[in-house]
């Protein structure tokens, strides 16, 4: 189980940002709609509350994602973010909370001389990375990136989704770090008005995990955060919905000033649901 990786080498950063209450993953892309408006972005965040900054590192095919952030991540492309520029930022960010690289196993394993993930995770983790979501890598391929991982100190993520069967969910929970990535609804990225009647379902199946249980996939607003706290989960994931803010944004010109302000008012948002979510102690 992956509590019991954590203990082999002592808890880390990233399972410890759910202890105290509900934490907010914030999920942005690197470089949209460039690398000095996402570190302003990025300290928005956690000034309203985000616990763990989900860092997108751009790929030419996001499989994972739905238009909101294909379309981030075109925008980051074409302002010339690579793997190279993305360590860069990371290097300057300057936030105390963990984070966590989402990008696709191509650009992990062609990053380096000779191909294979040891070489990216090694300047991750010497950029200030915590860990990595992957979602285009199986369970059964991650065997030399979780090496690496362990090698480096640094958490791997697996997204359970609601049609992945109890063999597989068995396996990845084996190999899983930091904490649980459910997947809340069937299908891609991308805000909803409503929280999926897939989500306590899938709270359901993990029930015995001892790792920390986030949901993504739909979350927008905090009355959201608060519905998917109180149905079991130790945090909440949101993308789509600071995405849309950045690019509406950037279509009307903004200064980034304004648009940070509105990423934080958000995170305030979504971080207060979070933590109205939690069931009251029942008193005896």
């Amino acid at each position: 189980m992956s509590d019991a990786s954590d203990a082999t080498r002592g808890r880390s950063d990233l399972a410890a940002a759910f202890d105290d209450e509900p934490a907010l993953v914030s999920y942005v892309a690197a470089g949209d709609p460039s690398p000095a408006a996402t570190e302003r972005y990025v300290e928005a965040l956690v000034e309203g509350g985000t616990d763990v900054v989900e860092l997108g590192l751009p790929f030419s095919e996001p499989v994972a994602e739905g238009t909101t952030i294909q379309n981030a991540i075109k925008r980051a492309l074409d302002a010339g973010m690579t793997p190279d520029v993305y360590l860069d930022l990371v290097d300057r960010l300057d936030v105390d909370v963990p984070i966590v690289c989402m990008t696709y196993y191509n650009l992990i394993y062609q990053f380096g001389e000779e191909p294979g993930p040891e070489e990216f995770v090694a300047a991750a983790a010497e950029a200030g990375i915590s860990g990595f979501v992957v979602p285009d890598l199986p369970v059964d391929e991650s065997g030399p990136l979780a090496e690496a991982c362990r090698e480096h100190g640094l958490d791997l993520v697996f997204i359970v989704a609601p049609t992945t069967t109890e063999e597989r969910l068995e396996r990845m929970l084996d190999r899983t770090t930091g904490f649980v990535y459910v997947q809340g609804r069937l299908g891609t990225t991308g805000a909803r008005d409503e929280v999926s009647d897939d989500t306590p379902d899938a709270l359901a199946r993990l029930r015995d995990t001892d790792a920390p249980k986030a949901v993504g996939f739909g979350i927008s607003s905090g009355e959201q955060a608060r519905e998917v706290v109180a149905s079991g989960a130790d945090g909440v994931i949101v993308g789509s919905a600071y995405v849309d803010i950045v690019a509406e944004g950037a279509e009307a010109g903004d200064p980034t000033s304004e648009v940070a302000d509105r990423l934080r008012a958000l995170a305030d948002e979504l971080k207060t649901g979070a933590v109205a979510g939690v069931p009251e102690p029942e008193h005896k």
